[in-house]
């Protein structure tokens, strides 16, 4: 149960990952008004998730989880290391947009400031330091999924709990920036549910060879954002 509830703990949306300041591209859909309501907003959370956060970010996770795992015995944890670095850098490198990259930077490095204020491991210690350093990113994929391995987290729950965390922060931004209520943005977590749980178990078997994206019209709307005349999300 502890590890459950510390999963729990790390995908909340009270947690000070950030994600609230983030829309991911969708503020300037809605500006440009290719997103007005609610089944537009369903249908902005199904590709970003179908093409972008599961493919890449998700088999990240397990990835990630998977090397951590691996690293309890100081024998590995050099391995280990190495191991997360490279899934970090690869990463980095498949995220073409400049916001939606320094949104998972950012959303990186605040969970790793949290966790490692708490009873830490040398892990996160060595890969924290790497960051502090500028030597490697700290995307959010790669710190969560080293918790997730640290702590033993079930990696079928932890990835659905990574992709239901995303879809609820999502639309949490378009309910403030779109009329619809707590009603309809209920409905729609409600709605992607099943696919949420389709991707996690995809993403559990697959390696780092496998991680891709394609979602270049996020991608321009993430690009675009920046020269928006008013802005109320980061990203």
């Amino acid at each position: 149960m502890n590890r459950f509830l510390s999963l729990l703990q790390f995908s909340d949306g009270l947690f000070p990952a950030g994600a609230y300041a983030h829309s991911f591209g969708l503020e300037a859909c809605v500006q440009a008004g290719d997103v007005r309501d609610a089944a537009g907003v369903e249908a902005f959370l199904r590709a970003f998730l179908e093409n972008a956060v599961a493919p890449s970010d998700a088999v990240a996770l397990v990835c990630t989880r998977r090397a951590a795992a691996s690293g309890d015995l100081t024998s590995s944890l050099e391995s280990s290391l190495a191991a997360c670095l490279t899934l970090d850098e690869t990463l980095d490198a498949m995220k073409a947009a400049a916001e939606l990259r320094d949104a998972s930077r950012q959303m990186g490095r605040q969970t790793l400031r949290v966790a490692t204020h708490l009873p830490c491991h040398p892990l996160l210690e060595q890969f924290g330091k790497a960051v502090a350093d500028e030597l490697t990113p700290g995307h959010h994929p790669i710190v969560f999924g080293m918790i997730g391995g640290i702590l033993d987290w079930n990696a079928l729950e932890m990835t659905g709990a990574y992709l239901y965390s995303a879809s609820a922060a999502l639309v949490g931004a378009a309910l403030r920036l779109l009329p619809l209520g707590q009603l309809a943005g209920q409905r729609i977590v409600w709605n992607v549910r099943p696919l949420i749980a389709a991707l996690a178990e995809e993403a559990q078997n697959k390696q780092e060879s496998d991680m891709w994206s394609f979602a270049p019209a996020l991608e321009i709307a993430s690009m675009s954002h920046a020269l928006l005349d008013a802005r109320l999300f980061r990203s």
